[in-house]
């Protein structure tokens, strides 16, 4: 699968941190009904994911909220361990920003969105997207070339809704 406008997100398992520990999220479940806004990118703690594009939608969540987005969500192949730590450091989890967890980076497959750069230390990551979803339907898909970060930023995202 490739993600385009009019397809029904795929659904997976993926992990978030909780106070009582690692917790499993149903996709499909938890984004039933609403609409939201998924975000995925190469990794916690790395470049341009920092720097960039988590960043991009902190500076956006409230103007995504007015437009009636009810979440936002950063998926990464990465343990939930890694990624609340990274939420607290950039200030996503402060913004409101779910961070989950595509530990087996089974989502990532099944959109076709893996990544690699072994050069960097990236082996089985995810490329760069950002979707709006509503009820699980995109209508939203903006996807990165391999290795860029800058359709599927923030305010690029904002400015086609």
């Amino acid at each position: 699968m490739t993600i385009s406008v009019g397809d029904t997100f795929p659904d997976a398992t993926l992990v978030t941190m909780t106070d009582n520990g690692p917790s499993t999220v149903n996709l499909t479940a938890y984004i039933a009904g609403r609409k939201v806004i998924v975000f995925g990118l190469p990794g916690a703690f790395t470049g341009p994911c920092s720097t960039a594009h988590v960043p991009s939608f902190i500076r956006t969540a409230d103007a995504f909220r007015e437009k009636g987005v009810e979440e936002i969500i950063c998926v990464s192949v990465n343990d939930p361990f890694v990624l609340k730590a990274w939420g607290e450091a950039t200030g996503a989890t402060e913004a409101g920003i779910t961070m989950l967890g595509d530990a087996e980076g089974i989502l990532t497959h099944t959109l076709k969105m893996e990544f690699t750069a072994p050069h960097i230390g990236l082996i089985g990551r995810s490329n760069r997207y950002a979707v709006v979803l509503d009820n699980g339907v995109v209508t939203h898909a903006n996807v990165d070339k391999p290795g860029v970060c800058d359709i599927s930023q923030g305010e690029q995202l904002l400015e086609t809704l």
